[in-house]
């Protein structure tokens, strides 16, 4: 699918994506899903590392793959030689925006780094996503999600509680949220360039998007002097503000203000609790959070999550149920704000992928196409970067591009 056949807010604007695993395409998925065209630069053998993420596979194509790159189109090419880098060059001449995520020094020393690149193209937006940014002590090191969220804090406020050993939030967080903060740079970056023609380096990282999370816990820690730790489901501000297990299952509470604590005793019959004083108001509450628990969780005991659920809904009280994935899958929810929608792959047919989280009443964005296939549209790019037939088999013959079919 070309610029011209896509729809969205950044309909128009053309984006190649050098970049592999998970950051960097987070960053390219989001453009593309918002209408930008991006296409995704492999490498020769290979291509993205994530095509060896595997099981599951499906016809032999990783699902973790085909989920982070769809919507792109793709061209395999051998970066380290000169022909390949007259590519990326005739690519990036009507560009917009390049995302790479190499280790520090990689575009460098492919003479292919931003002091470089901006000199050929000053209007381009160059996104740099890397473990710990470009600058400071740690810029070489290598990042990876595991890492990154020890180190921004994340780990020592995720888990059950004190004494236990420290865990990591299921998702790779860092990961993905470095992907949102590096669109959202790309979108301010572009911006300045419609004002003012120049383009600019956006760089950030998974250190920094980790941080990021831990705004709640740094406001404590910064006021306090004391670095909060692990609280389970709970809250580190609002009481109850947790998860409690039904007869049958577990749901979310969310009564977090004086109102809804009012309106959740009222459901549970216990209105009793108001007057007790280490419950009287949020300070109290979140100074006897143990003891609050403790007298709560018997109540919800007594009835199943669908009839809490209800209950609470009728109530005017904040609460939903614990579902796992494929449950979220089938959530009326997930389907009514698109949230999972198919598409056509060249090999694994019909599938499911998730949708674009952000919803546009002018200029509505969607998931554009499948990811591709290594060196899919190799073909194809090169045609609209001005090769002819002649020049496009003489590339794939010595090795400078791989093309694939289904």
């Amino acid at each position: 699918m070309t610029q011209a056949e896509r729809s969205g807010p950044l309909a128009g604007v053309k984006v190649v994506e050098l970049a592999h695993i998970m950051a960097g395409p987070v960053c390219g998925l989001m453009l593309g899903d918002m209408g930008a065209e991006v296409i995704k630069v492999e490498k020769i053998e290979g291509g993205d590392d994530t095509r060896r993420s595997v099981p599951p596979a499906i016809e032999g194509e990783s699902a973790a793959y085909m989920m982070m790159n769809r919507g792109k189109r793709g061209i395999a090419l051998d970066l380290k030689s000169a022909d390949g880098k007259a590519v990326l060059r005739r690519l990036l001449a009507d560009a917009d925006v390049l995302i790479e995520n190499y280790r520090a020094g990689t575009m460098e020393r492919l003479g292919l780094g931003y002091d470089v690149l901006r000199q050929e193209f000053p209007g381009l937006v160059y996104c740099s996503l890397s473990g710990f940014g470009r600058s400071g002590p740690y810029a070489d090191r290598a990042g990876f999600d595991l890492v990154a969220q020890g180190m921004s804090g994340l780990m020592s406020i995720t888990g059950e509680g004190p004494g236990r050993p420290p865990m990591k939030c299921g998702p790779p967080v860092t990961d993905i949220t470095a992907g949102l903060l590096a669109a959202m740079g790309v979108l301010a970056a572009h911006v300045h360039k419609l004002k003012t023609g120049e383009g600019q380096i956006v760089d950030t990282s998974l250190f920094e998007a980790g941080i990021t999370l831990t705004y709640w816990q740094s406001a404590i820690a910064m006021a306090t002097g004391v670095a909060p730790g692990p609280m389970g489901s709970a809250h580190p501000l609002n009481a109850p503000y947790e998860a409690f297990e039904t007869k049958d299952g577990w749901i979310t509470i969310g009564a977090a203000n004086q109102t809804n604590w009012l309106r959740l005793l009222a459901v549970l019959g216990a209105e009793d609790l108001a007057d007790d004083p280490r419950f009287s108001a949020n300070r109290d509450r979140m100074a006897n959070r143990a003891a609050l628990a403790a007298a709560l969780a018997p109540h919800f005991r007594t009835a199943s999550s669908d009839d809490w659920l209800a209950r609470l809904e009728a109530g005017g009280v904040p609460a939903g149920p614990v579902l796992d994935v494929l449950a979220m899958k089938a959530d009326p929810q997930t389907r009514a704000r698109a949230m999972v929608v198919e598409v056509e792959h060249a090999r694994a047919g019909r599938m499911e992928t998730l949708g674009l989280p952000v919803k546009f009443s002018a200029t509505p964005g969607r998931v554009h196409g499948p990811a591709p296939l290594l060196g899919e549209h190799s073909r194809a790019i090169l045609r609209e970067a001005g090769y002819d037939e002649a020049a496009i088999a003489d590339l794939v013959a010595r090795g400078v591009v791989r093309e694939t079919t289904a």
